[in-house]
């Protein structure tokens, strides 16, 4: 693996995130996951294993700027940096007239404020290269707000707004910038557990979807060619209405 690149999945969580992380690894990445549980990502270093790219877990505060910054200097240790994945996130929900203030801040700095943070320290490694990729994980609140999400929905679509932002900053440096809007479920343990009859029901309806082939979106639209590259795309499950 001498002089492998780097992948930094900042927000990596069961589900998606450590399916992020193990799809990088397997492309010959030493991936570095990043969260706030030390725990929690060495738990998921040992799950995913040996796939190719060493796992590296370097636990992280992702509304932190000093904090974001020294995610990237443990990251410069490791190799030169070739892909960044902000897939962080706070979900929550409730009436919008009942929302506590302090909900609404939290939702909009995890979702949003971390994504800037990310997004520069990844761009000021990979702009001075004339490469790589920066991708932002969205969601259908990216695009609708919904009556009992206006915390998730002006996270989302603010992060959008930064993702939009970097593409037109970095893509004539030649750093590709994507946003992927997940429209849909992510099947994990979590949900299957909170929400059994819900879980059932996707299952039935072929609504759920797996992290393993959503990551295999992340990585091929960081094998885009320059000449055809995809700013936004969105993903659903085929069970999904829209």
């Amino acid at each position: 693996m001498a002089g492998a690149q780097v992948a930094v999945i900042a927000g990596a969580g069961p589900g998606l995130g450590q399916a992020l992380a193990k799809r990088f690894a397997q492309g010959g990445f030493e991936t570095v996951i990043a969260a706030r549980s030390k725990d929690k990502l060495e738990a998921m270093a040992n799950d995913i294993g040996d796939v190719g790219g060493t796992i590296h877990v370097v636990p992280t505060d992702v509304t932190d700027p000093g904090a974001v910054a020294k995610l990237f200097e443990e990251a410069d240790k490791i190799g030169p940096l070739g892909v960044t994945v902000f897939n962080a996130g706070n979900m929550h929900s409730g009436p919008i007239l009942e929302i506590d203030p302090k909900d609404f801040e939290e939702v909009w700095r995890v979702a949003c404020y971390a994504g800037f943070l990310v997004g520069q320290q990844a761009g000021l490694r990979l702009a001075p290269s004339k490469q790589g990729t920066l991708l932002f994980t969205g969601a259908t609140a990216s695009m609708r707000g919904g009556p009992r999400f206006v915390t998730f929905a002006s996270a989302k679509a603010g992060l959008r707004s930064v993702a939009q932002s970097f593409a037109r900053s970095l893509g004539p440096e030649g750093v590709h910038v994507g946003h992927i809007v997940v429209d849909g479920v992510i099947d994990t343990v979590s949900i299957r557990g909170k929400m059994p009859d819900l879980a059932k029901k996707l299952d039935a309806d072929d609504g759920f979807m797996k992290p393993d082939e959503i990551a295999e979106v992340y990585f091929a639209l960081h094998e885009q060619p320059k000449s055809a590259w995809s700013f936004e795309i969105d993903i659903r499950p085929a069970g999904e209405n829209f």
